[in-house]
C-alpha cells in the first residue's frame, strides 16, 4: 500500500469548529475536551455508542424467534459481515477524497456523505440509489428511537400512553438541531456506552438472580415466520454503519478508521450476547409476546435506572441517525455552509416533523426493527457498499491507483470480491427475500391486531377494564390476587 497516498488525505472541519491560530485559554480546553472530538477514541465511542441503543432491549425477543443457537450464531456472523462493509465503507471514502483533494477541493465547510462518495465514484445514478436508501433508513431508524423513548418511559410512569410519550420526547429531541456534526458528539459518544453498558449487565444479572419463571419454555425457532423476522432484526442490530462516512468526516486522521469498526463490534458482543441469553434464558417463550425486554423484569431501583438511561442514550442516538439527514436537507436548502447554527438549527426543524409523526402512526416496538432491517438495512450497509467497491476497482488501473489495497489474509482483490459477492446474494436471498417476507407478515400482524395510531402498544389492560370482563366472582377472585411479579418465581 501506498502510504503517502493515504497520508494526503486530511480532516475536513467547520468553519465555526476551526481554532487554528487562535491561543489555547483553560476555557478553551475544557470546551474542546468535551465538545471537538476527531480522535481514533472519538470514533470508537461514537461507533459503539451507535451501533447498540434500543436494539439491545429487543434481542430477546428476537432469541425468543430464533431458538438460543441460532441467535448466538447469527449475532456473531452478522457482526463479522457488518464489520467487513463497514470496512467497505471507509475504503471508499478515502478513495474519494483523495480523488477530490488531489484535484484541489476544499472540504473544511462541507461534510462528505455516502451518496457523495457514490456520485463521485459511480455517477450520479448511484448517488440517487444511496440517498434514497440511506435517507429513508436513517429516518425510520430515527422514529425506532423515539418509540422506544416512549415505550420504556411507560416502564416507570404509566400514568401517560405511549402515544402522549411520544408526543413530549419528539419535542424532546428535536433539540438535536442544534449539534452541528459528528465533531461535538464527543462527551454523548462515551456517556450513551456507558449507559448501554450499565442497561445490558443489569439485564444479565437480574435475569440471572430472577431464575427461570415456573414452567418456562424455550420452543424456538417454532415458525418460520418468526425465525426470520428475529434474524432480520440481527441483521439491523448490526447494520448500524450507515454513519460511517460522517464520522470518518469527523476524525482529524480518518485514514486511521480501518479496523475501528470491527474493534467496537467486539465490545458490543460483550454487551448483546450475555443479556439476550440471559433474559432469553430466564423468561423463554414468554418475550413472544413482550418485544421489550424491561416488561418482565420486576420493577427495582436498578431497572429504572437502567430505563432512564436507555432513554438519554436513545437521545443521543436519534441525534446520530438525524444528523446525517441534516446535513442533506441543509445541502437542499443552500444552507450547508452558513456560519450561523441558529439559522441552521432553524432551517433543520422541518427534518423532525415526519419522525414525530411516524412514530405515531407505526408505533411496533420490536417488529419495525425487523422491517427496517430487511428492507432498508440490507441494501443500505451491506449489498450498495460490497457492489459499489467491486464496480470501483474492477478495472486493473483503478485497482493498481487504489489508496487502499485490500488486506492480503482476506486474499487481495481476488478474496475481497469473493467475499462481496458472498455478501450480496446472502443478505439479497435472506436478508432481503426471506427476511422481508417474514417482517412484513408479522408487520401487518402488528396493523391488523392494534391498528395504526394505536394509543398504546403492548400495554396490559387497566384493571378496571380486566375486571368488568369478568364474571363477578372471578373479579373479585383477580381483585384480591397478589400483583404479576408475584407470578415471576425463581426455578431452583
Amino acid at each position: 500500500m501506498d502510504t503517502d497516498k493515504v497520508e494526503t488525505v486530511v480532516a475536513g472541519n467547520y468553519v465555526e469548529m476551526e481554532t487554528e491560530g487562535k491561543p489555547k485559554t483553560m476555557k478553551s480546553r475544557l470546551f474542546g475536551l468535551f465538545w471537538h472530538g476527531g480522535s481514533v477514541y472519538d470514533a470508537w465511542f461514537s461507533c459503539a455508542s451507535n451501533q447498540v441503543a434500543q436494539v439491545l432491549l429487543t434481542l430477546p425477543y428476537s432469541f425468543s424467534q430464533l431458538g438460543m443457537a441460532s441467535g448466538i450464531i447469527l449475532q456473531l456472523f452478522y457482526g463479522l459481515l457488518g464489520s467487513w462493509t463497514a470496512y467497505l465503507i471507509s475504503i471508499l471514502y478515502l478513495e474519494y477524497r483523495t480523488r477530490k483533494e488531489r484535484e484541489k477541493v476544499d472540504f473544511r465547510n462541507h461534510v462528505i456523505q455516502w451518496f457523495e462518495v457514490l456520485d463521485g465514484l459511480l455517477g450520479k445514478q448511484w448517488r440517487n440509489l444511496g440517498l434514497a436508501f440511506n435517507c429513508t433508513f436513517l429516518l425510520f431508524g430515527s422514529v425506532i428511537q423515539l418509540i422506544a423513548c416512549a415505550s420504556n418511559i411507560y416502564y416507570i410512569n404509566d400514568n401517560l400512553d405511549k402515544r402522549t410519550w411520544t408526543y413530549i420526547f419528539g419535542a424532546c429531541c428535536a433539540t438535536t438541531v442544534f449539534v452541528p456534526s459528528f465533531h461535538n458528539y464527543r462527551i454523548w459518544s462515551f456517556l450513551g456506552l456507558v449507559m448501554t453498558t450499565y442497561t445490558s449487565w443489569y439485564l444479565t444479572i437480574a435475569a440471572l438472580l430472577h431464575g427461570q419463571v415456573e414452567g418456562v419454555e424455550h420452543s424456538g425457532p417454532s415458525k418460520m415466520v418468526l425465525y426470520f423476522t428475529g434474524a432480520t432484526n440481527i441483521l439491523y442490530t448490526f447494520g448500524g454503519h450507515a454513519v460511517t462516512v460522517e464520522i470518518m468526516h469527523a476524525m482529524w486522521k480518518p485514514q486511521k478508521f480501518k479496523s475501528i469498526y470491527l474493534l467496537a463490534t467486539v465490545y458490543v458482543l460483550t454487551l448483546t450476547l450475555p443479556s439476550a441469553v440471559a433474559v432469553y434464558w430466564a423468561f423463554g417463550d414468554m418475550l413472544l409476546n413482550h418485544s421489550n425486554a424491561f416488561a418482565l423484569l420486576p420493577r427495582t431501583g436498578f431497572r429504572d435506572a437502567a430505563v432512564v438511561l436507555m432513554l438519554i442514550h436513545q437521545f443521543i442516538t436519534f441525534g446520530f441517525a438525524c444528523t446525517p439527514l441534516y446535513f442533506v436537507w441543509e445541502k437542499v436548502i443552500g444552507m450547508h455552509e452558513t456560519k450561523s447554527m441558529c439559522r441552521r438549527a432553524l432551517a433543520r426543524l422541518p427534518v423532525v416533523v415526519p419522525i414525530w409523526f411516524l412514530a405515531i402512526i407505526f408505533p411496533f416496538f420490536g417488529p419495525i426493527n425487523s422491517a427496517v432491517g430487511s428492507l432498508l438495512v440490507s441494501f443500505t450497509v451491506y449489498i450498495i457498499p460490497a457492489v459499489a467497491h467491486m464496480l470501483t476497482f474492477r478495472s486493473a488501473a483503478a485497482r493498481e491507483n487504489a489508496v487502499e489495497r485490500p488486506p492480503r489474509f482476506m486474499g487481495g482483490w481476488t478474496g475481497s470480491y469473493l467475499l462481496n459477492a458472498f455478501v450480496v446474494g446472502w443478505v439479497l436471498v435472506v436478508g432481503f427475500g426471506f427476511g422481508g417476507w417474514a417482517s412484513l407478515t408479522n408487520f401487518v400482524h402488528q396493523v391488523n391486531t392494534f391498528g395504526l395510531f394505536t394509543k398504546c402498544y403492548q400495554c396490559p389492560p387497566p384493571k378496571q377494564q380486566q375486571q368488568s370482563l369478568l364474571p363477578p366472582s372471578n373479579a373479585t377472585a383477580m381483585a384480591s390476587a397478589p400483583a404479576p411479579a408475584a407470578y415471576h418465581k425463581h426455578h431452583h
